[in-house]
């Protein structure tokens, strides 16, 4: 199988540790690849970053992919200098202990480790239940309180220690796919266009969002902010190619397979069929989801903004989910960002999707 090589832009979004209310990182890659491509580029109150493309163009299309990721907040420090801390975004409670984190601070990253008591020194009855909160520390090595309050503070964050690589050909394995192969397209899509600005009529506006994984804030305000009369937004979705996961609950999509495209309520229709025409027009392969609600991402907010926005989701097929090494095909990736390029060069003058 050949080599493959990651692009730059994405493997710095996977680096950069940006649990939900401390994006900072992330933003700054998002600052240094989109910003030079964009007519106007801007920041807000929860950190979002608007990048816009074609600013006299109408209708306004809004691109959203949020940058944030899972992470632990510190909570608490005992007199032995033994960490405790809270969940940012749904964890799996079963995984967190017995990992490597970084904790972001004031005067830079402190590693250690998520702890609990072995399996040696439990009950029978405690080995079969999962660890509370907690009952969970993070140990880094300190031998006081006051020695841990020298490096770190109630209120830092820290993500996993689990860093990007490719175990197969164009498939890697990383500790924060979700989502920021979502930001990446967005972003990437945008600089692309910005190569033919001269064959776009809509007003491109692409969101890297915040706090997604605490309740889509960031895509709250910023489609309030946009007025966007399209969206467009990307996230991960379930590969359910692997074992234990039936496809009469959770729909047939698998690694590989092109980006998945949503239907159902939260989804306008004519967005939708745009995105299978583009799709076919452009052979880029597709799969098909659907959800019978508001789905759980940017999507849910964005419809609802203002007077409403015609919506379409787009997901990339992702293996285990939330945990510290989520699998992606960096080639469902790349597909997606054609389909967004493809999609916004599609949209006429002033074209209106309602329906």
């Amino acid at each position: 199988m050949p080599d493959y090589s990651a692009p730059v832009f994405l493997t710095e979004l996977l680096k950069a540790k940006s649990p939900s209310g401390s994006e900072a990182q992330a933003q700054a890659v998002y600052d240094h690849f989109v910003k030079p491509h964009a007519d106007l580029y801007a920041n807000d109150a929860l950190g979002n970053r608007l990048a816009t493309l074609h600013k006299s163009g109408g209708p306004t299309v809004m691109f959203s992919g949020h940058m944030d990721e899972l992470g632990l907040i510190v909570t608490y420090i005992n007199k032995d200098g033994f960490i405790y801390f809270d969940t940012i975004g749904g964890h799996d409670k079963t995984i967190i202990s017995g990992r490597r984190v970084i904790i972001q601070t004031a005067n830079g990253p402190v590693k250690g480790v998520t702890g609990k008591r072995a399996i040696h020194l439990m009950e029978e009855s405690d080995r079969k239940k999962v660890p509370e909160i907690h009952e969970i520390w993070i140990d880094i090595a300190a031998k006081s309180k006051a020695e841990v309050l020298q490096r770190v503070a109630i209120g830092d964050v820290a993500t996993y220690d689990h860093e990007f690589e490719l175990i197969n050909g164009s498939v890697g394995t990383a500790r924060a796919f979700d989502n920021k192969v979502g930001a990446y397209v967005v972003g990437e899509a945008l600089i692309r266009l910005a190569k033919e600005k001269a064959k776009l009529h809509a007003k491109i506006v692409s969101v890297a969002t915040t706090q997604e994984e605490i309740g889509v804030r960031g895509a709250q305000t910023s489609a309030f902010a946009v007025d966007p009369h399209v969206a467009l937004i990307v996230d991960v979705g379930h590969a359910t190619d692997h074992p234990d996961c039936d496809p009469r609950k959770h729909g047939e999509t698998k690694l590989g397979g092109g980006p998945i495209l949503c239907r159902g309520p939260n989804i306008n229709p004519k967005v939708y069929d745009r995105l299978v025409a583009c799709a076919k027009k452009a052979k880029i392969p597709i799969q098909y989801d659907a959800d019978p609600r508001p789905t759980g991402t940017d999507a849910r907010a964005i419809q609802m903004a203002r007077g409403g926005v015609a919506c379409g989701l787009v997901s990339i097929p992702l293996r285990y989910m939330h945990t510290p090494s989520e699998v992606v095909d960096l080639e469902d990736v790349e597909k997606c960002v054609k389909l967004f390029v493809a999609f916004a060069k599609s949209v006429g003058k002033n074209e209106s999707f309602n329906w």
